[in-house]
């Protein structure tokens, strides 16, 4: 079969093609949509095709892992609480590397195989709301031992089968459940699924198990309210009132030298800096004691050397490796649980696909393409599921949008940044260094991100009225039942 080709005759079979798309002219409809824009907004540096210098292949590489980083690092650590691992410190810093790595390979994959965009790959909240439903079933409820650091012996066999026994799992459900991703991708049936699966199937299961977290988040925000009302304000305060501020940042290049750029970092990375303040302020109330030293006393668990011995144990170099926990099991309830995320994930990736292709020069993707992109997703949910990350993989929008901002679309960028996270995979203080965030500062990222989903589930459903109408008859039939 000849391969397709675009409105404007260019073929763009696998996008592989070695010429830039930078210039290919729209069609009259997107000039309409286009017309109050400058042209010079929509200039790319590098084209989806074109291989910039190495450096700045690193650099930018390290742009988009940092902003993927507040989701991805926020998975192990929300997973944490429900596989009974908040007090652990050194299967977090485990966990956090595994993510890493798989995020790193999936990434390479779906650049060089998949959809062939720059678009990359990580975590997936859509998979985190049906595993945390899953494992707060009363055959997973931790014990209540394992919620009292004093009580844990996180080297002791009963605990380790404890936290292992739950990821075995979740990882067999994730497994299972990403075969249908897998199937649907290279089938070629994702087009006919999104006919019949709408925002009115997927948003209330996604929203009503997203407002069920938040009991999980009150649970570690109340560690120190302050501390975690302070990490919500700033992540609110970034993302939704600084985010058009550009901030300059001092740069180099051959034909300006040194000079100044300015860079809406508020926008790119809300989330990590929210974190990162949060944690330099309780490190600082900990380093002149004003956080109380007597673990007894409220707010002790905002302090940032209660974990410091997992630096110390944490192995420079780690290797994980499929079935690191044992042997995956599969429950019925947890497969169905994962589905509904997949059908979600699938859903957004196609947005994420369109959006990729215009902000990295490229044309519209056709449907092989995107078959290619959601099978290799799929593929990619199953090595993550097998690898034991307790989630999926899923394109990345913040970095799609990124695009738009550095007016860089080139996949090499993009390469770089899946080669970098194997690279922090394998270096196991990498991971490390994140499980000493305070509990309070995740319980305030949790306020957020777990509105996140509950909001992005009702928000497909703004489209028809229609939608909103039915989806009224569950919520309050939710609220009734929450003690």
């Amino acid at each position: 079969m000849a391969p397709e080709k675009d409105s404007n005759g260019h073929d763009n079979y696998a996008f592989a093609l070695e010429g830039r798309f930078c210039d290919l002219p729209d069609t009259k409809k997107e000039e309409e949509l286009d017309s109050s824009m400058d042209a010079d907004d929509n200039k790319l540096a590098y084209c989806v095709t074109d291989v910039p210098p190495w450096y700045l292949c690193i650099i930018l590489g390290i742009q988009h892992c940092l902003t993927a980083f507040g989701g991805i690092i926020a998975i192990p650590l929300i997973l944490s609480q429900s596989l009974c691992l908040q007090h652990d410190g050194l299967s977090q810093s485990h966990l956090i590397s595994t993510i890493f790595l798989v995020s790193g390979i999936c990434t390479l994959l779906q650049v060089a195989f998949g959809i062939r965009l720059p678009i990359l790959q990580g975590g997936t909240f859509t998979l985190l709301a049906p595993s945390i439903a899953m494992l707060s079933m009363p055959e997973w409820t931790c014990p209540a031992w394992t919620q009292n650091a004093s009580l844990v012996d996180t080297t002791s066999p009963e605990f380790t089968e404890v936290w292992q026994s739950r990821m075995r799992a979740l990882q067999g459900s994730i497994m299972v459940g990403s075969l249908f991703q897998v199937f649907v991708g290279f089938s070629g049936l994702i087009g006919l699924f999104m006919r019949f699966i709408g925002p009115l199937t997927i948003a209330p299961t996604i929203s009503l198990i997203g407002l069920s977290l938040f009991d999980s988040a009150g649970t570690s925000a109340g560690d120190h309210w302050g501390i975690s009302a302070m990490t919500t304000i700033l992540i609110i305060l970034f993302s939704q009132y600084l985010r058009h501020i550009p901030v300059p940042i001092p740069t180099y290049s051959k034909d300006k030298k040194l000079h100044t750029t300015r860079v809406y970092i508020f926008q790119i990375l809300p989330v990590l800096l929210g974190i990162t303040l949060s944690w330099l302020i309780c490190y600082i109330l900990t380093t002149y004691n004003i956080l109380p030293t007597d673990p007894s006393q409220y707010g002790y668990l905002a302090r940032t050397d209660l974990k410091g011995d997992v630096m110390s144990k944490a192995p420079w170099f780690s290797f994980p490796y499929p079935g690191q926990w044992g042997t995956p099991t599969v429950s019925l309830a947890g497969v169905v649980g994962i589905l509904a995320g997949v059908i979600s994930s699938m859903i957004e990736s196609v947005g994420d696909y369109h959006a990729c292709a215009r902000l990295s020069g490229a044309p519209p993707p056709p449907k092989h393409a995107i078959n290619r992109g959601i099978g290799i997703e799929g593929l990619g949910c199953l090595l993550a599921g097998a690898w034991g990350t307790g989630n999926g993989t899923t394109s990345y929008s913040e970095n799609v949008g990124a695009l738009g901002i550095t007016k860089v679309g080139s996949r090499m960028v993009i390469v770089a940044s899946g080669v970098l996270m194997v690279v922090m995979g394998v270096f196991g203080k990498v991971g490390a260094i994140f499980t000493t965030i305070p509990s309070p500062v995740v319980g305030g990222m949790f306020m957020v991100m777990f509105g996140v989903i509950s909001a992005a589930g009702v928000s497909n459903l703004q489209v028809n009225e229609k939608n909103l109408f039915f989806f009224e008859f569950k919520l309050p039939e939710y609220c009734l039942n929450v003690e």
